[in-house]
Parts: C-alpha cells; sequence; structure tokens
C-alpha cells in the first residue's frame, strides 16, 4: 500500500471517534492490550508522562515535550486529533512518524486488525508505543484521546500523571456531571505514581483526592503551588511573535511568595494557558530521575511551537486583518476563547464558526459575542452539524451572519469582506480548523 492508501485504510475500515462518534468509543482495554502483547508489549519500554483533561491536555503535552527536549531528552509526544497530517499524531523531538513506517506497521497487523477488530484509535495508540520503543526515547508524553479510566492510552505506568482542566464534553460518554467526567479522567491516577491537578476545581476536587488515596499516590494541585502573572498586554503594538510577558510565582506558604522564572513569553496566546503552565511546571519538578534546569524550562515554554510543531492553539494566521484560530470546542475552551477576543481592539468582529452535531450547543451559543457577523459553516465530516441548523439555533441567542457551508468559503469571504482594524477568528471545531489550516 502506499501511504496515501493505508491512511484512507485507517480512516475507512476502522471504527473512528471523529467519524463516528459513540459507536467508535470501545469501553475497555481489551483491544490495546491484545495488541500491545501481538507487537511485544511495547508500552512496557520506556518511560512516560500521561495527561488528561477536558481542556489543556494538548498544549500542556506541547509544553511537556518541548521543556524535555531543550534538556536534551530524546522525547517521543502522542496527540490528537492531527489538523493537517495523520503523522502530527506521533512525533519524536518534533520530527513526525515517518510515512514508511506507518505503512510497514499497518501491513504488519492485518492478521491482528481482523482478528482483534480494533478501533482506529486503539490501533494508533498501539501504533505510536511501537514507534517509541522502536526509536528508544528516554521518555514519551502521552495524551488520552477520551476520557482517561478506559482510553486506550491507559495502559502505559507513567512517571507522573498530569490532569487539567475539568469540564463538559462528550457527556453522552463520560457522564452528565462534573463530578462524573472527573472520575473517568482521574482514571489514569495509577498506584504510587505522583499526580498533578493543574487547576484546582471545588467541585471536583474530592474526586482526586479520593482517587489518590485509594492508590496511595501523592497528589498535588499545581495553581496551589505556582501562579503566573502576566504584567504586559497591548494588543494594539506588541508584536504577537514575541508574546504577552510574564513571570511564574512559586508560593512558600499562605504568606511567602519567590520567582520562580521572570520575564517569560510564550508563543501559545490563549489567556487560558496560565492554567496550564501551572500544571506543567509541577509535573517537570516531579521528574526526579531527569536534570532539567530553569533555563530548559524558559527555553522550552518560549520555543513550543517550534520545538514541537504544536498548532490550532490561538494561532494567528493573519495580521491585517488580524486572523486568529483556536481549537477550543466546548463550553470551557470557548469561554476562554471570548475572553480573548474580548482583549483585542477591532473595529468589527467575524467570527467563521462550525461544529459538530454532539455538541450541547445552547451553553456555546450562549457565550458567544452577539456583536459579531458570524458565518456558519459545516466542517467536512459526517458528525459535522448542517450549517443552516446551526444558523437557526444561533439566532435564538441574538448571533447573526449568513450561513456558508463550505468551511475554507467562509475563510475566504469573511477575509474578503474584513477591513484592515477589524478581527477574523475561525473556530467552534477542531475539524473547522484543520480545514483552514490545511
Amino acid at each position: 500500500m502506499t501511504f496515501k492508501e493505508t491512511i484512507e485504510y485507517l480512516y475507512t475500515k476502522l471504527p473512528m471517534f471523529q467519524r463516528i462518534g459513540e459507536k467508535a468509543y470501545k469501553k475497555d482495554l481489551h483491544n490495546t492490550l491484545a495488541l500491545c502483547q501481538y507487537v511485544g508489549n511495547p508500552h512496557f519500554q520506556f518511560k512516560s508522562v500521561h495527561i488528561a483533561g477536558t481542556n489543556g491536555k494538548g498544549s500542556s503535552s506541547h509544553l511537556i515535550a518541548s521543556i524535555l527536549q531543550s534538556a536534551g531528552y530524546k522525547t517521543g509526544l502522542y496527540t490528537s486529533p492531527h489538523l493537517k497530517s495523520f503523522t502530527e499524531r506521533i512525533k519524536v523531538n518534533g520530527e513526525e512518524v515517518e510515512q514508511e513506517f506507518i505503512i510497514n506497521f499497518v501491513e504488519n497487523m492485518q492478521q491482528a486488525i481482523a482478528t482483534i477488530e480494533p478501533s482506529f484509535f486503539e490501533l494508533t495508540t498501539v501504533m505510536a508505543f511501537t514507534y517509541f520503543a522502536q526509536k528508544q526515547v528516554d521518555i514519551a508524553v502521552i495524551e488520552t484521546g477520551l476520557g482517561g479510566r478506559l482510553d486506550s492510552t491507559n495502559v502505559i505506568s507513567p512517571e507522573v500523571a498530569l490532569i487539567t482542566n475539568i469540564s463538559y464534553d462528550h457527556q453522552n460518554i463520560l457522564g452528565n456531571t462534573l463530578q462524573e467526567i472527573a472520575f473517568e479522567k482521574a482514571g489514569i491516577i495509577k498506584n504510587h505514581v505522583p499526580c498533578v491537578i493543574s487547576e484546582l476545581q471545588e467541585e471536583v476536587k474530592t474526586v482526586f483526592k479520593d482517587k489518590a488515596m485509594q492508590t496511595q499516590s501523592p497528589i498535588f494541585f499545581a495553581s496551589e503551588e505556582y501562579q503566573i502573572n502576566s504584567y504586559y498586554f497591548d494588543n494594539q503594538h506588541t508584536s504577537y511573535e514575541e508574546g504577552d510577558f510574564f513571570d511564574i510565582i512559586k508560593k512558600i506558604d499562605e504568606e511567602k511568595e519567590t520567582v520562580f522564572l521572570s520575564h517569560l513569553t510564550c508563543p501559545l496566546k490563549g489567556g487560558y494557558q496560565e492554567k496550564n503552565l501551572c500544571g506543567v511546571i509541577k509535573t517537570i519538578e516531579l521528574l526526579e530521575n531527569y536534570q532539567i534546569s530553569k533555563e530548559h524550562i524558559r527555553n522550552g515554554i518560549e520555543k513550543v511551537v517550534s520545538l514541537t510543531g504544536l498548532k490550532g492553539r490561538w494561532q494567528i494566521l493573519n495580521k491585517k486583518p488580524l486572523t486568529v484560530c483556536d481549537t477550543g470546542h466546548n463550553e470551557a475552551g470557548i469561554r476562554q476563547v471570548v475572553k480573548q477576543l474580548k482583549k483585542l481592539h477591532y473595529e468589527h468582529l467575524h467570527i467563521v464558526f462550525g461544529v459538530v452535531n454532539d455538541k450541547d450547543l445552547s451553553k456555546i451559543l450562549a457565550i458567544l459575542p452577539t456583536e459579531a457577523y458570524y458565518y456558519f459553516c459545516k466542517p467536512n465530516i459526517m458528525r459535522g452539524l448542517d450549517a443552516f441548523i446551526l444558523q437557526q439555533q444561533a439566532a435564538t441567542y441574538g448571533l447573526q451572519g449568513e450561513v456558508i457551508p463550505e468551511v475554507l468559503t467562509a475563510y475566504h469571504t469573511a477575509q474578503r469582506k474584513a477591513r484592515e482594524n477589524d478581527v477574523v477568528f475561525i473556530g467552534g471545531s477542531t475539524f473547522v480548523v484543520a480545514e483552514v489550516l490545511e
């Protein structure tokens, strides 16, 4: 098979959540373990950091990987979904997996695929583990796909587990309350393995403490130990490449604190990164067998995009008009996007917006800015919500605009209509952002 044929096979022959939704989600680890055994249990052959959470796990994964790379460690990185190419999912030191490896892996797994009948994500996860073992990485940063407890990645025994923000997403699978969702994420907490919770959220604090007690795992709430002080922001004059400056503050006790690192900048622009950074710093602190200096941390944060190839997190696509995309796609993610948009100066705001059909739109549409002009579109996947239905629902929340079903056409229309001092935002779904970037 060619690479194109191999990827087409993965997309069409294996159940894929991004394509068909809940039907592709396997609620146990049996298939993953069977696949691992078939290829010699590669997940036992490398050290790892495991990351779960509703929002922030992708950015946190890339930041941790970037810091480890800066410290000289051969670092694997497994994330999902991809935005432009399947190879983005599996990287070593920022370099995407070779197409030849993918072709050979899939060809060699034909018998196992026929026998085990894995999902797309189950096979991809074992592919990543096999690649990291083959490349003999010093450590791999592994991001969960969905949930945690029953996620395919949850066969590893990490050095540290990190759980980022907990919010409403995939309730049809993970549960309808924050506590139920947190319980699923807490499933990555392993016996005697340190666990970091990026953000102390009172509603779910007990869920994590109870799980840590059951597993006898040291637990740390990073926002209680670190804080980020941003002290310069002027989006009219600051260079977006340089970003906003901030200090990382380490809290010694209730009354004392000290500057851990000062005058940093980060190419990840969302204000929500402040929460992610606290969890990242604490996770790095707990990797006691790795020699990581403050300068490694600074370099990893400031060069995260160039070192890891991260895309789609408050990414600047154009300056005149200022055009930004972000993959935030649930209530908490969209809320942070809106907060970030409010910091910008503009004459008019244009929003290219599309979603998938399993989202609770009432919570998302209610917080979107009513002063914006919308270009409603549909991501080009089976789960994409019809743009006309989206427009009708948006109108009940005072959101006005036009339907342009194809994402790229909507994007180009917004670029054409926007003036130099306007802002264009693209989002609502990872798949909308992916089409624009592609």
